[in-house]
């Protein structure tokens, strides 16, 4: 249980708000393919006196004195992302994914330069050149899809925009495509044209680091990532590269020109997460997800439910609703969270409804993974999600299946819950 003595005391109004997400977080099936849960390790450090030390710089090169031991945590994050993807440099400041993302276009790019990414509709991020992102405004930007039958990207025609194109900085990844991302022909594409490649593994960093999800590092100028989802740390950034010159220039890049002093208690919690990734067991936890994710998609498609790519090889899968069952992705996100299954509403190739309302479901398996859930209990979910999509105005049946999950939910607690 979490222990907020002190916050309860001196502020009950945030401390209300705290503590109903905790009872959220445990009472609900976490189904969000960009969450997790960390250990208490991770809290900790997070949460500790590192919050209170400005450190701009990096490690024995500050521009405020006491920084002997932020330094050795940051230098023990880096030196841990490192061994982690066997890379030869890495940059653990950047706040976020997309603050990473923005960071390397700096760093690459002159204003008005063309980059070449996956569009938003077919499963791309908003920072891989987006209009109403700073990487679609600051950039001439350009975008390849994915096949609407098939759903899986045409490299033959992601090809044929690059020779077009011609851009300088192709990027790879994507927040929404189930199958593993062919990284040596992006690295082909790239050559061809003369481009840089950029591949953002945000999503799939900790199969990556498992070994159940082939890696980017041999193929990729530079890799960005984010520090939670399935790496299972702290919110924040990551950069890498196995090119040292170009890491000098997003050194500078991230400091001074993108962000001034560090967080150095998330830099903290993320050498602890990466010394938990680094162990043994962190294999077994990637491989399970994946395992999940296949039991999860294949439960949905018996129960007649459209699944895009017609499966997944990775931690995440996108579900037609729409076509099956005539609503909208965000009625069906918001009938699951009323049965205390929680997910986001996602646009499918072709989708021809708003983004506001799409007409899809993301489903994702790393959150209830890292909580014990193993395929048996995937299977449970896809039948009680199929159950409420089926009978969306049987309240007296929605009722049946939020009990299935409360006693789920009880038999799996959180992390910190198990004490």
């Amino acid at each position: 249980m979490i222990d907020n003595k002190e916050l309860k005391l001196q502020d009950p109004e945030v401390y209300a708000a705290i503590a109903a997400e905790n009872k959220r977080q445990c009472d609900n099936i976490e189904l969000i393919a960009s969450e997790n849960f960390v250990s208490n390790a991770v809290r900790e450090a997070n949460g500790s006196v590192m919050t209170n030390k400005y450190a701009e710089g990096y490690p024995g090169k500050r521009y405020y004195g006491g920084c002997v031991n932020v330094d050795v945590a940051e230098t023990i994050a880096i030196e841990r992302a490192k061994k982690l993807f066997d890379c030869a440099w890495a940059n653990v400041q950047p706040h976020s994914g997309t603050q990473a993302n923005i960071e390397v276009y700096k760093a690459l790019l002159s204003n008005g330069d063309r980059i070449l990414g996956m569009s938003l509709d077919a499963g791309g991020h908003l920072s891989h050149g987006y209009r109403l992102s700073e990487s679609g405004m600051d950039y001439e930007s350009f975008f390849y899809g994915v096949d609407e039958k098939t759903g899986l990207i045409d490299y033959d025609r992601v090809l044929d925009i690059a020779r077009i194109v011609k851009p300088k900085l192709i990027i790879a990844g994507a927040s929404a495509y189930p199958r593993f991302i062919d990284f040596k022909k992006f690295r082909e594409i790239a050559d061809e044209v003369g481009a840089l490649l950029m591949v953002d593994m945000a999503h799939i960093a900790g199969l990556v680091a498992g070994g159940a999800h082939p890696s980017p590092l041999p193929y990729a100028d530079v890799v960005t990532t984010t520090t939670h989802k399935t790496l299972r740390g702290p919110r924040g950034g990551l950069i890498l590269s196995n090119n040292k010159e170009l890491g000098k220039k997003i050194d500078r890049a991230v400091f001074p020109r993108c962000q001034g002093g560090p967080l150095e208690n998330t830099i903290a919690a993320k050498a602890v997460a990466f010394g938990e990734d680094l162990k043994p067991e962190f294999k077994t936890y990637a491989a399970q997800i994946v395992a999940n994710a296949k039991a999860l998609a294949d439960e949905l498609a018996k129960a007649g439910l459209p699944i895009v790519t017609d499966g997944t090889d990775n931690h995440l899968m996108l579900v037609n609703v729409k076509d099956t069952f005539d609503v909208t992705g965000l009625q069906a996100q918001l009938l699951l969270e009323s049965v205390n299954i929680t997910c986001n509403k996602n646009s499918i190739p072709g989708d021809k409804e708003k983004p506001a309302y799409t007409s899809g479901i993301r489903l994702g398996t790393p959150a209830m993974t890292t909580r014990g859930f193993k395929e048996e209990e995937f299977r449970l979910v896809g039948r009680l999600i199929a159950t409420v999509l089926k009978n969306p105005e049987d309240t007296a049946l929605h009722a049946k299946v939020k009990e299935e999950v409360h006693n789920l939910t009880e038999k799996f607690p959180l992390p910190y819950e198990k004490d």
